[in-house]
């Protein structure tokens, strides 16, 4: 990680930002670094219908990462926390061209105070080194393994779970 981050803000998602979501989201060499992904990356409809869905649901907080510098224009990711079957979830996706300038590792840190609640768990998919220093940097410990399906992928990939207690 860079020795300073570039400044960002966690800030509400608005509809401008889901065409940068869909790009992030179908970005190839992304997606094969991510364990959950969409069947087809390219479905608009799908992505829509799901962004619809957690934005309106109360007990996901999902926020748009920016760029302080503009923070309605300069979007590079987003990030969420939910809670699946029962325990509470983190979650991230970054732009490609802003990986590797510790973006991420910021941001969730700024997730986790927005939202205190603790444990809470995460998933990398096992290749993914990137994502694995993002969530060890919070404190994030690897506290199990786990396969999990990859619909674009067609098969099952190695999952680590982690868990900051």
């Amino acid at each position: 990680m860079p020795d300073t981050a570039p400044a960002i803000v966690l800030r509400e998602v608005l509809d401008a930002d889901l065409h940068q979501f869909f790009e992030h989201l179908r970005d190839p060499q992304a997606v094969a670094m991510g364990p959950f992904t969409a069947e087809d990356p390219n479905d608009r409809q799908s992505f829509d219908a799901h962004w619809r869905r957690l934005r309106r649901n109360p007990e996901v907080t999902v926020r748009t990462i920016a760029l302080a510098d503009d923070p309605e224009r300069l979007v590079v990711g987003h990030i969420l926390h939910f809670v699946e079957e029962g325990q509470p979830q983190v979650s991230y996706w970054i732009g490609r061209e802003h990986w590797g300038r510790g973006i991420a590792t910021t941001a969730l840190a700024m997730l986790l105070r927005e939202v205190p609640e603790r444990p809470v768990w995460a998933r990398a998919a096992r290749h993914n080194r990137g994502s694995l220093m993002v969530l060890q940097r919070n404190g994030f410990v690897i506290v199990g393994q786990d396969t999990g399906y990859a619909p674009d992928r067609g098969r099952m990939i190695d999952e680590l779970v982690l868990r900051l207690a």
